[in-house]
């Protein structure tokens, strides 16, 4: 009997346990953005930097652009550009109307605080000869869309995409 009332506690309590448990195992975005996107539209924010991207033109050029329209097709969405300074960018990043922002940022970037950051993808060199690695910046706490992102630009850059 004994021992039946030390299951039935332990089994209790394990109960009330997962029963508190109410965030998902995977990666979620309190505000949806992998999911509006989906199907949808990828707000992105780019910064004019070089070959990677280039914003003289009707709509941006260079690689981080091409990975951005290739991210956007491998989610079925269309993608909407907006062309500013990283500060202005990682304000739309906070206030929801960006859903990514690139232009040769590194994962040494400053706004940590502001904003998610992919893990380094691509290896590059500045004109000086300084090596960087490439991050893109997402909106903070969206990290199913982050973790998608990631994923996508990982395969991308094995296939040789960039």
């Amino acid at each position: 009997m004994h021992t039946r009332c030390q299951f039935s506690i332990a089994a209790l309590c394990l109960i009330l346990l997962l029963a508190g448990c109410g965030q998902p195992l995977m990666p979620a975005d309190p505000d949806g953005t992998l999911v509006d996107v989906r199907g949808g539209v990828l707000h992105a924010g780019v910064t004019p930097n070089g070959d990677l991207m280039d914003v003289s033109g009707d709509a941006p050029r260079g690689d981080e652009a091409d990975a951005i329209r290739a991210f956007a097709q491998s989610l079925d969405a269309d993608v909407d550009w907006t062309v500013g300074a990283e500060e202005t960018l990682v304000r739309g990043l906070e206030d929801g109307t960006l859903d990514l922002v690139a232009g040769g940022i590194t994962d040494k970037t400053p706004w940590t605080d502001k904003a998610g950051v992919t893990r380094a993808y691509r290896e590059v060199v500045d004109d000086q000869g300084r090596t960087h690695m490439l991050a893109m910046l997402v909106p903070l706490g969206e990290n199913a869309f982050l973790s998608e992102l990631e994923r996508f630009l990982s395969a991308y850059v094995e296939r040789g995409d960039r």
